[in-house]
């Protein structure tokens, strides 16, 4: 059965209008709060269902926020039926909620709207989200379980440390023993932890919150750090990769779209989350200004490999720049997948083996010198 859409009431007139304003206040809608992504893109592909059907955008608003449960994004859906009732483009309704709707998805629009084809993009833009999305759930998948276990490794040993160990120092110092240097150094080590844990606890938490907060802002600490994440061994080709794809993703999503290089360049830089990477599609961009192509550039940054700069170089030829961009990103998302794969596939290993080595170093540190009172004993 189709669902029927509820007619909203004709406008009152004035003195309606002061009868309700005597009756009481308008409520106020719910403006903050985070609106989780999958929501964002749920709302892209019902969209995009509803316009190739042939509902016009308002009627399509309407239903989709009739069924959006109460909440942040309900309150969004709200005012976009209201704007675009009033005859805003849908584009510069988005483009109010920023939180929202990111400049790529605002931009995308307007190019839909502008050319006659906003069906098509929007499933272009939810074809992306999803992918998008696809990618950072499988990498924060595969993050779950070496987490957990360098949690779990770590809890125990600082258990070990803090409780267990002291009370084996009591022991050896009533035998008055000569203790190996591993067991000393792990006394050391405990009685340090015990005397200024908060210092061994505090200063991890402390420089976490702190580089969380210098990497929320742009700046030269920002910088260094995405750039060390290119050079680390094993971290930096997947992150490299990642990047390329993005950067290839949505460049070639823009130009099908329709929008402009230049505006497009502009909305890449604008939206990616890498300091290097923003600053080499501003050098990309200056110069595509002064009317040079794409392709060399690109390799003038040192950020993408021959193969891209080769594949932009043809498609820029061949009028086709916007396919040979999503066969880039297609391409470096499978290479990014397997990379992540055998990364995790080596790192889950490499925690249990070092968890063994540090748990085998306390044993024996602390077995060494016991072995050595029971010998004593024995020969006494």
């Amino acid at each position: 059965m189709a669902r029927k859409i509820k007619r909203s009431a004709p406008a009152p007139s004035s003195s309606a209008g002061n009868a309700g304003s005597a009756a009481g206040p308008r409520p106020t809608r719910r403006k903050t709060g985070r609106v989780p992504g999958t929501l964002v893109t749920d709302f892209t592909v019902q969209l995009a269902t509803l316009s190739e059907a042939g509902i016009p955008v308002v009627k399509s608003l309407t239903i989709l926020e009739g069924q959006t449960k109460p909440g942040p994004f309900k309150s969004v859906l709200q005012e976009l039926v209201e704007d675009v009732s009033a005859g805003t483009p849908l584009s510069d309704s988005m483009a109010k909620h920023e939180a929202v709707f990111d400049d790529l998805y605002s931009s995308m629009v307007r190019a839909g709207e502008a050319g006659g084809i906003l069906d098509r993009i929007l499933n272009r833009l939810a074809s992306f989200r999803e992918k998008a999305a696809e990618i950072r759930s499988k990498i924060i998948g595969a993050m779950i379980y070496p987490a957990v276990i360098a949690m779990v490794a770590f809890t125990v040993i600082g258990l070990v440390i803090v409780l267990v160990i002291p009370k084996f120092q009591g022991i050896f110092r009533s035998f008055n023993i000569e203790l190996p240097a591993s067991t000393q150094f792990l006394l050391d080590t405990s009685e340090f932890c015990v005397n200024y844990w908060y210092i061994v606890f505090g200063a991890p938490v402390f420089l976490i919150v702190m580089h969380g907060v210098l990497m929320r802002k742009r700046g030269a600490y920002q910088y260094r750090m995405h750039k060390l994440s290119l050079k680390l061994p094993g971290v930096g080709p997947v992150v490299s990769r990642s990047l390329i794809a993005a950067f290839a993703r949505t460049f070639g999503t823009l130009i099908q779209a329709g929008v402009p290089h230049l505006d497009a360049l502009a909305i890449v830089r604008d939206t990616t989350s890498n300091a290097v990477l923003t600053d080499a599609v501003e050098a990309i961009r200056k110069t595509v200004r002064e009317g040079e192509g794409i392709a060399q550039p690109m390799g003038e940054t040192g950020l993408f490999d021959d193969l891209v700069v080769n594949m932009v170089d043809v498609g820029e030829e061949t009028g086709e720049l916007d396919r040979m961009l999503l066969r880039v990103a297609d391409a470096y998302e499978v290479q990014v997948d397997r990379k992540i794969d055998a990364m995790f596939a080596l790192l889950e290993p490499a925690l249990l083996i070092m968890m063994a080595g540090i748990v085998g170093f306390i044993v024996i540190a602390l077995f060494l010198p016991l072995m050595e009172i029971m010998s004593t004993l024995g020969s006494v």
